[in-house]
């Protein structure tokens, strides 16, 4: 347990060490990409959900155009027409807002791949002097890697959060172990994510990588942490996150590294202990 706790507080506080890097080495340009992902997504997501509230209105209200009481009758139809569009409505908005909040990171993280990717291996390079030449086929087959990963890893949280669900009918306890393992789980699966694009420049295969993160959990957790809490503000939490990913990307390659330290502490110590 104890060990859990200080890989937590190692991911958690890492994000700090991680911003400094960006700005000290210039790396501030890789804000940019989340930027044009944002205005894309929410252009893309408003129209999407618009349409679909639309759609289902229009299909709600097509099932009372046969009826035309007068009356009181008449007044009770129009007030349930336009009260039910407005259920219709907010219930879109709540479903499409949990949704969002549930696989909305893996969305950042599939989009972002190419740019997350190039950024680990350009962190590394700062800190290690290794350099890696650009080879379009590499970058390809490590961009697929990490979509691979971040799908695998929301398909295994779906299930952890249809599990979570059905506790959650349990009360009290049920809603209090659903919601602190929705956290636990989504933030740890998030920090896999960013930990695996060290793991694949070492060689690992996705078994590997998936036994070495299993071994450092509460790092995982801790750098998925910062990246859930993002997601989870109203309205702007998807634009915050997206930005936090690209410091959670460097915050893994640094941490990562410093772990990996012993076995090349003579590349790593100069850029890690600033």
């Amino acid at each position: 347990m104890k060990k859990l706790l200080n890989q937590f507080g190692t991911g958690f506080s890492s994000y700090g060490k991680a911003t400094t890097f960006i700005f000290k080495n210039g790396l501030w340009y890789y804000f940019i990409f989340p930027l044009l992902f944002n205005i894309l997504l929410f252009v893309g997501g408003v129209s999407l959900i618009n349409n679909a509230t639309d759609l289902s209105i229009d299909w709600a209200m097509n099932q009372f155009n046969e009826l035309n009481p007068e009356g009181i009758w008449g007044d009770i139809l129009n007030w349930t027409r336009e009260s039910l569009s407005w259920i219709i409505w907010i219930i879109f908005k709540i479903v499409f807002f949990y949704i969002f909040l549930l696989f909305g990171g893996y969305i950042s993280l599939i989009a972002l791949s190419p740019i997350l990717t190039y950024l680990s291996e350009k962190t590394e390079e700062i800190i290690t002097g290794n350099k890696y030449p650009f080879d379009i086929l590499q970058l390809t087959r490590d961009i697929i890697r990490a979509v691979l990963i971040v799908v695998r890893n929301m398909c295994i949280q779906t299930l952890w959060v249809i599990l979570f669900f059905i506790i959650s009918f349990i009360p009290i306890i049920g809603w209090i172990v659903s919601f602190f393992g929705n956290i636990i789980i989504s933030s740890y699966f998030y920090g896999f994510s960013f930990m695996d694009y060290t793991n694949e420049r070492n060689k690992l295969n996705m078994k590997e990588s998936i036994k070495h993160i299993k071994d450092n959990k509460g790092l995982a957790t801790g750098l998925g942490f910062i990246f859930l809490l993002c997601f989870m503000i109203p309205f702007l939490g998807s634009i915050i996150a997206s930005f936090i990913s690209v410091i959670a990307v460097v915050a893994a390659t640094m941490t990562m590294l410093e772990n990996q330290k012993p076995k090349t502490e003579s590349a790593t110590t100069p850029e890690l202990n600033k």
